[in-house]
């Protein structure tokens, strides 16, 4: 899995679909993660961002892709 760093080092984030209350962008690299329209308040998402801008909702994905890796090899 890459890390962090490289996933929002000069990338772009583009909205790819909408699902489960979470707007959900892909990356240049292809990594999909998902933004829950809850933390919008009256911001607004654009359809093209650059990744960077979008680190917070990256690093908190990349956090539940390692607990569930974690929990999936303990059983």
């Amino acid at each position: 899995m890459k890390d962090l760093k490289t996933l929002v080092k000069n990338k772009t984030a583009r909205f790819a679909f909408y699902r489960d209350r979470a707007l959900h962008y892909e990356t240049d690299d292809g990594f999909i993660f998902p933004v829950p329209i809850e933390d919008a308040g009256s911001a607004t998402f654009n359809a093209e961002e650059k990744a960077i801008l979008m680190m917070r909702y990256i690093r908190k994905h990349l956090e539940y892709i390692e607990r569930a890796r974690e929990d999936g090899s303990s059983s």
